[in-house]
């Protein structure tokens, strides 16, 4: 009679919220908790960079790709681009193919020379868009652990707190539901933490990284207009210099 008062006087003095749960568990499966309560925390931190970082990258090449559909001049920098921020990887890679051409701009003698430099430009712009791409997928690595090791963290919490249950339970002598349920309780809601912090950072690491791959492609194909009126410009001053030498 005593063990079935005892159990509802147990049940009572273990809330499940999910504060209670936390303050109710077991040291490792609090410090599980804790881990995986940071591990959201900074997956959750690297999506809001990320996200409204590509947000206002793809607001300015909007407005810098409508500049390019104007025309570029290849030996300055233009003013749509000059008044950009020095961080946007559209005017990091711009001005990188523009001091590549002005470096160059004196050795432009014959054929073979202007295709060394288109050459050049071209590897440039590609090297520059490399970089930018690399900074912009910094950290994104984070994400992808959080996503692959977070479940498991949580299951070993689980599994930690309901073996320090079922030791309880033995040492008590008592299955009743109302005694077994907040241990497992608490157990679980570490698996419930881990698939909390993975399940975010799995999705917008792959959306992230869909924007970026986007993003990608818009550089790219900046730098292919650009080596299209490199080009035009190289093919004018050979016919220039080819009228002169006639």
């Amino acid at each position: 009679m005593a063990d079935s008062l005892d159990a509802p006087v147990a049940a009572a003095s273990h809330g499940l919220s999910p504060i209670d749960l936390f303050l109710q568990a077991d040291t490792v499966v609090k410090a599980v908790m804790i881990v995986l309560i940071l591990a959201s925390a900074w997956g959750w931190a690297i999506i809001f960079d990320k996200l409204l970082r590509l947000h206002f990258l793809q607001r300015r090449a909007a407005k810098l790709v409508t500049s390019i559909q104007a025309g570029l001049p290849v030996a300055t920098v233009a003013e749509s681009f000059a008044n950009a921020s020095s961080t946007d990887p559209f005017v990091t890679v711009y001005k990188a193919m523009v001091e590549e051409h002005n470096r160059s701009a004196d050795l432009v003698l014959s054929d073979s020379q202007r295709d060394g430099l288109q050459e050049r430009v071209h590897r440039v712009g590609q090297l520059a868009s490399a970089d930018a791409l690399e900074h912009l997928q910094s950290n994104l690595p984070g994400l992808a652990t959080i996503g692959a090791v977070a479940p498991f963290v949580g299951l070993f919490g689980t599994v930690w707190g309901i073996m320090t249950s079922f030791q309880g339970i033995a040492a008590a002598n008592n299955t009743s539901l109302a005694v077994v349920a907040p241990g497992i309780a608490e157990a679980l809601f570490a698996t419930a933490l881990g698939l909390v912090a993975a399940i975010p950072a799995v999705v917008f690491y792959n959306r992230i990284g869909s924007d970026i791959g986007r993003y990608g492609k818009r550089l790219n194909a900046f730098i292919g207009v650009f080596e299209i009126e490199l080009s035009r410009q190289l093919s004018k001053k050979g016919d220039r210099n080819g009228l002169r030498a006639a």
